[in-house]
């Protein structure tokens, strides 16, 4: 059995939801407090056995690259001044086996996939969406690996949701459960209205998938919003070998929109061993003052 080895990191969209401050920003270098959203993504890779990535990118995305290489200046001028704490953090970010393709079209997230297939070749690979933080005891991509460990299939990782925000997310339909968190699935419906979800278990972002997707989304035919839907790919995949649906129990950060990332700021801000302390004061008070307002 081949080892999980790769992972892809889909970089390309236009982030029209933060815009103006995405107009000539990466949507995915946008800080939670002093961390950039994507190294999350790479760091949970990282911490879980993936050892190549591959981050597919667009238009203004270059500033992707250059927060994960070397900058000589910065770290010599650190080193100077004997601010070996910073520059632990910089060089955090180097050294990494990364790799960078572009996507030259926003066709979808098929399609950005899709954009892999030479880096992947023949190996079972994971695909990473970066609007989803997630935390747990192990990561959720090493939950995926070992679920691939023991089925030799595609995972996908899901998580419930309320009911009536089933339009804004790719839904499992159940056709039974194997263990306490993996489902075998009937069918995989991208953005189904409430009143037709077969279920409140919904794609996260997280997707562990065998080689044999890429012949499928060179094929497929552009479905909801005109664009190459990987969940369309997914349904397809899974009328001719068995994709499995893993539940994940830890906690979802959705930083795909303003009100999520404000929210996902906070809450890591009230960890941060800087301003933790200085934060919760700040809450505290500022609940009182809307409390009389």
């Amino acid at each position: 059995m081949q080892k999980v080895r790769k992972a892809v990191i889909p970089a390309a969209g236009l982030g029209t939801r933060f815009l103006p401050a995405t107009k000539a920003m990466a949507k995915e270098m946008l800080p939670i407090v002093d961390k950039p959203t994507i190294q999350f993504i790479v760091e949970e890779a990282i911490n879980s056995g993936i050892e190549d990535i591959l981050i597919v990118t667009g238009k203004s995305k270059r500033p992707i690259e250059d927060h994960f290489d070397s900058n000589p200046e910065l770290e010599a001028n650190l080193k100077s001044k004997g601010k070996m704490e910073l520059l632990e953090l910089v060089e955090e970010t180097t050294g990494l086996n990364l790799f960078f393709v572009r996507q030259s079209y926003p066709k979808g997230l098929g399609d950005a996939v899709l954009q892999a297939k030479a880096f992947v070749g023949n190996e079972p690979f994971v695909v990473m969406l970066g609007d989803d933080l997630m935390e747990d005891e192990v990561p959720l991509t090493k939950q995926l690996i070992n679920g691939y460990d023991k089925t030799h299939a595609s995972n996908i990782a899901v998580m419930k949701v309320p009911h009536e925000e089933t339009s804004k997310y790719g839904i499992i339909d159940v056709e039974g459960q194997v263990d306490e968190t993996t489902y075998n699935v009937r069918r995989f419906v991208e953005k189904p209205n409430p009143e037709d979800a077969p279920s409140d278990l919904a794609i996260i972002g997280r997707y562990l998938l065998t080689p044999e997707i890429f012949d499928i989304l060179e094929n497929q035919e552009p479905g909801a919003g005109n664009e190459i839907q990987l969940t369309d790919a997914i349904d397809t995949l899974n009328k001719t070998q068995r994709v499995f649906a893993h539940e994940f129990k830890g906690t979802r950060y959705d930083v795909g929109d303003k009100f999520g990332f404000l929210k996902t700021s906070i809450q890591y801000g009230l960890k941060h061993p800087e301003i933790k302390d200085s934060l919760n004061d700040y809450i505290i008070e500022l609940g009182k003052k809307l409390e009389k307002e």
